[in-house]
């Protein structure tokens, strides 16, 4: 309580000051030719229009460590309505923060007018915030110092003119790039209940750019942790697909449990990582995520989830095998009683939800390797998906691999390959062939289909 008594009264370090530097193309490098025309475009327009244009933030920042940015975002001194006007294919967008989407072909560049320092109170502005200081609408536009000052880390605070090649940083950011310091601007307290989402992205950014967190930008994060259960599950459920699909969700998910944060996305991580077979599996399916983000293939945010939940499915669904349940009815009573669970603290959308159930409910047909069963496992849309995660399954040891090598050389065999694989599974000669039973007529079902 004092050390933010004396920030309030005196303020904060030297370091966190604000203090415009200009840095040009000859100190910091980065190239015109590395942006995309469209966000040359924009700014461009916008200030042939008169007014004030930068790419801004993480793209500026990437850009100086060498790597190329996913997307590009513009920020202005032109509100929403003046950039529609400029630009035919564009829309606003948003309600906490209204924002322009600019289209050029497939490109979207996201533009934003500078924002009010977070310190305005005049009556009137167009601010709101909950009983915990969490803004939960505001569209008071400011200068651009001021919407420096509102950006959440210096690396992220920094403007660059694609037509002059200057570089415009009040938040020493550049310094921190180079230091590879991930530094909250302003009092980290106060801009984390603002915002607690901050706290998610610190973990996500200080993953991806293999950065260390300030110490005082850590600090209040464990105290603060759960501020996140107030967050939207909408947006929540953004922030963690942007974190598992960063290429290092390994490293993001481990920090997260360190620092305390996945109590309110995926609170039966420490349970899995605790136990030797579902680390494994965990840890198996994060490595496996990011290379195929890092090698530039697809990845399904349906198969992440459906691995990162598999462990706490595995363990209702035996338990109840073991209480005397059927199979196939256990695991879908696991898989309801898992979903319900989680859908309190990260609701899962039903376009990655329904493919991962599919995903788990497929997984007991694997066993069956006789007679057309394989054949139309193999044909099932969601085959490929569900014979990954049995290779997973394999691979953390959950599983025999022969079962997994087994359904690796089945879709490739040709006809007499597949009959000779099948007859192996069926009954040893000499035994007693099962009776089949015969299956009594459907009862009136009163019109409804099943």
């Amino acid at each position: 309580m004092i050390r933010k008594l004396i920030k309030r009264v005196f303020g904060r370090a030297d370091n966190h000051k604000m203090g415009l530097q200009v840095i040009p193309a000859s100190e910091h490098g980065i190239r015109v030719e590395n942006l995309t025309t469209c966000a040359v475009k924009v700014t461009r327009t916008l200030q042939e229009g008169g007014f004030k244009a930068y790419v801004v933030g993480g793209a500026v920042r990437d850009l100086l460590l060498g790597q190329r940015p996913k997307d590009f975002d513009v920020a202005t001194d032109a509100t929403p309505e003046e950039v529609t006007r400029l630009f035919r294919r564009s829309r606003i967008i948003g309600r906490r923060f209204r924002i322009v989407h600019v289209m050029c072909g497939a490109e979207t560049i996201e533009v934003t007018t500078f924002r009010a320092n977070q310190n305005v109170e005049d009556e009137g502005v167009d601010r709101v915030t909950d009983e915990t200081g969490r803004i939960v609408r505001d569209n008071v536009f400011g200068s651009q110092e001021d919407d420096a000052s509102r950006r959440d880390f210096t690396v992220n605070a920094l403007y660059y003119d694609p037509q002059s090649g200057d570089i415009l940083d009040y938040c020493n950011g550049v310094r921190d790039v180079q230091n590879r310091t991930l530094r909250m601007i302003g009092d980290p307290d106060t801009r984390y209940r603002e915002d607690p989402v901050r706290m998610l992205r610190a973990v996500r950014f200080a993953a991806k750019l293999d950065f260390h967190i300030d110490p005082e930008t850590r600090a209040p994060v464990a105290e603060l942790a759960g501020l996140i259960e107030n967050i939207p599950s909408s947006r929540l459920f953004d922030e963690m697909l942007k974190l598992l699909l960063s290429g290092h969700a390994a490293r993001s998910l481990h920090q997260l449990r360190a620092e305390g944060l996945h109590h309110g996305l995926l609170p039966m991580l420490d349970v899995v990582l605790e136990q030797p077979r579902g680390e494994k599996f965990v840890n198996a399916a994060l490595h496996n995520t990011d290379q195929r983000i890092q090698q530039g293939k697809p990845v399904s945010p349906a198969f992440l989830f459906a691995t990162l939940l598999w462990h706490e499915v595995l363990v209702n669904w035996e338990a109840r095998k073991r209480a005397g349940e059927k199979p196939f009815p256990a695991l879908q009573s696991a898989m309801d009683e898992v979903g319900d669970r989680q859908e309190t603290r990260l609701a899962i959308p039903k376009r990655f939800s329904v493919p991962m159930r599919e995903i788990w409910a497929m997984q007991p047909r694997f066993e069956q390797r006789s007679g057309g069963r394989p054949y139309r496992l193999v044909e099932h849309p969601r085959f490929r998906a569900a014979y990954d995660f049995l290779l997973l399954r394999a691979e953390s040891g959950e599983i025999d691999a022969e079962l997994a090598d087994w359904w690796t050389r089945f879709p490739k065999a040709d006809e007499t390959e597949r009959a000779a694989m099948l007859l192996r599974d069926q009954p040893a000669a000499g035994s007693k062939p099962r009776r089949r039973r015969r299956r009594k007529p459907a009862a009136a079902s009163g019109g409804q289909s099943a």
